[in-house]
């Protein structure tokens, strides 16, 4: 029988990989968006028509259009990668990351109960490396002290402790990821790497003239989406549920991403002064192309985290380092520049376009 896969945030970056992923193994799977004015759907566009690619309105923060999808599907995997992910917004609305993030995990748990899929269906969380927080240690493994470190961290941590719970309260086969940064051309144009990459397509191209960003010396641990969805799917064939950490198990700060990017692009940085008064200069041009800005530092700040992907690398043979940092970056600029020259012919298309039409040329 063909093997049914239901993913929660289907339209983001993992979700449209994890897609691709499952399809190309012969799952039947169903996706989950939400009802809103801007359908926005660019990710998994090309999915759509394919006879085992099925999406469903649905929302997690509705506990009933979750019951009831679950038992339309019958799904036997769910992968549960919906999330308010972004940090610095769950200060800004930390009441609704709490109620997607934490309570939501509840809701998909719930809803595989209420249907009594409690022995078919096996349940993967994303979690996410934030729980470590304020580190404790370094590198981080499966049994490094937890200490989040904003309200996004704090929902994450409810959503890893609600699946432990069932997975020893009720018997069902429920699995927690923790995953590190993972980045990849289908990231979000908000978060800080694509933030970059884009900024770095955006002033090579005479688009953009610099990039501000916050903490330049934050280390984080970098890994290719792409690559990661195997493992969240290597987590669920295993004979028993267990948690993994997902990681490169190599460091960079936010400043050595930035210098790679811009190379790819085709500039030099030079860096100079310290703090929030540290400058990144085209070498070519003396410009300054990137400098600090305080707005985007944090109220708390998570500076350190390093994965250690032993257990993944030895019990599901997983392997870690399928695209290495330079490829990652290399990958993620080499799209945004295209993507800048694509918008600009866009756009000048669309002037001449409305220039024709105010002058009588076209109908």
């Amino acid at each position: 029988m063909r093997s049914i896969a239901l993913i929660t945030g289907v339209t983001g970056q993992d979700g449209s990989y994890l897609s691709e992923f499952l399809l190309s193994k012969g799952y039947e799977v169903h996706g989950i968006i939400r009802r809103s004015s801007v359908d926005y759907r660019e990710r998994i566009a090309h999915l759509e028509g394919q006879p085992h690619f099925h999406l469903h309105y649905a929302d997690m923060g509705d506990s009933m259009s979750l019951v009831k999808l679950v038992g339309k599907v019958q799904p036997t995997e769910i992968y549960n990668l919906a999330a308010q992910s972004h940090v610095q917004v769950s200060f800004d609305a930390p009441e609704f990351t709490a109620d997607v993030d934490a309570v939501g995990v509840l809701r998909i748990l719930e809803a595989v109960r209420t249907n009594h899929l409690e022995k078919t269906c096996k349940i993967y969380q994303a979690s996410t490396s934030e729980l470590y927080g304020k580190v404790e240690e370094v590198p981080q493994n499966e049994k490094t002290p937890f200490h989040p470190y904003s309200p996004y961290a704090v929902a994450k941590l409810y959503g890893f402790w609600i699946i432990k719970e069932y997975r020893e309260a009720y018997d069902m086969f429920c699995c927690s990821g923790i995953l590190f940064n993972h980045e990849s051309e289908r990231r979000g144009e908000t978060f800080v790497t694509r933030k970059i990459t884009l900024a770095a397509a955006r002033i090579a191209q005479g688009k953009q003239d610099c990039l501000y960003l916050g903490n330049l010396d934050s280390l984080r641990d970098w890994g290719y989406a792409k690559d990661y969805v195997e493992c969240m799917w290597l987590i669920l064939q295993q004979d028993k549920p267990d948690d993994f950490v997902i990681a490169t198990g190599v460091q960079h700060t936010v400043r050595e991403f930035a210098t790679l990017a811009f190379h790819y692009a085709g500039i030099e940085l030079r860096w100079e002064g310290e703090g929030i008064n540290e400058k990144g200069i085209n070498v070519a041009t003396g410009k300054v192309v990137v400098a600090v800005s305080e707005d985007f530092y944090r109220p708390t700040d998570v500076v350190n985290l390093w994965g250690d992907p032993t257990k993944a690398r030895t019990q599901l043979g997983w392997n870690p380092q399928t695209t290495t940092f330079e490829q990652l970056v290399q990958i993620m600029v080499q799209h945004d520049m295209q993507k800048v020259a694509a918008d600009h012919v866009a756009s000048v298309m669309r002037t001449n376009l409305a220039e024709y039409l105010e002058k009588g040329v076209v109908k």
